[in-house]
């Protein structure tokens, strides 16, 4: 079995913003893409154009509709994958010690040569954040694209996880939360940044970031006069246009 590390250097992981997510899954494309091509075995897909397709993903998007104890229902996605736990029991039940958190930045990852498939990490996480690769026979889960944020090979603007790199609403962050100063750390302490599934003892290192109320009433009291309508009847050409299509 693998043995955590008491402590590690940094602690490096992300800040996710369920109220800025749009649920485009542009960060589950380019995850994809770009563990296709780089680190470690590619991610593979089975019957991809079939009747029943099925594929290996790191990072995946949930939408789900949440009735709020006041206000109007709203539609929250929600980006999942792995969270770099503290206390993580998918490395703790690894029988070769393929699974292993790094003392240096505190990443879980997966050394592909040693893993044997047999899915006890996927059975210990509570987040359902391991995926065994059909055709590889190995165990794939998200690396924060270790290969990308050391490379020096990559401008410094793209040595972040190709997620956070993509998300065109800039929901996604990347920092150290060891440093009390990084953006990450500042992020989750303003706007209360929670762990995922806390009673686990998993000890998350991602936070997320909740939803605000939205549809209040007072908002659309405010809105109403910007909405009212330019002209109740139709003039000029448009009157004639109007007229014209009512009688096709």
């Amino acid at each position: 079995m693998t043995q955590l590390p008491t402590s590690t250097d940094r602690k490096l992981g992300l800040v996710i913003d369920l109220d800025t997510c749009v649920g485009c899954h542009a960060c589950v494309i380019s995850c994809k893409g770009w563990n296709t091509e780089n680190y470690g075995a590619p991610l593979s897909d089975q019957s991809a154009y079939g009747a029943n397709p099925s594929g290996t993903f790191l990072n995946r998007v949930h939408s789900y509709e949440v009735q709020p104890e006041e206000g109007a229902a709203q539609l929250i996605h929600f980006p999942k994958s792995c969270l770099h736990c503290e206390d993580a029991p998918c490395v703790t039940v690894c029988p070769t010690g393929a699974s292993y958190k790094r003392v240096e930045d505190g990443i879980v990852l997966v050394n592909e040569s040693d893993c044997i498939g047999c899915g006890l990490c996927a059975w210990a996480c509570p987040y359902g954040a391991r995926e065994l690769d059909a055709a590889e026979g190995v165990m794939k889960k998200c690396t924060l694209c270790v290969d990308r944020i050391y490379n020096e090979n990559l401008p410094e603007e793209d040595r972040e996880p190709a997620c956070v790199r993509t998300c065109p609403a800039g929901a996604r962050h990347f920092g150290d939360f060891a440093d009390p100063n990084s953006n990450v750390s500042k992020l989750t302490a303003e706007r209360g940044g929670m762990d995922l599934m806390p009673e686990q003892g998993t000890k998350p290192v991602n936070k997320y970031l909740l939803p605000r109320p939205k549809d209040k009433m007072e908002e659309i009291d405010i809105l109403a006069p910007l909405l009212a309508p330019i002209a109740l009847e139709p003039k000029g050409f448009m009157a004639w246009l109007d007229k014209t299509l009512e009688k096709i």
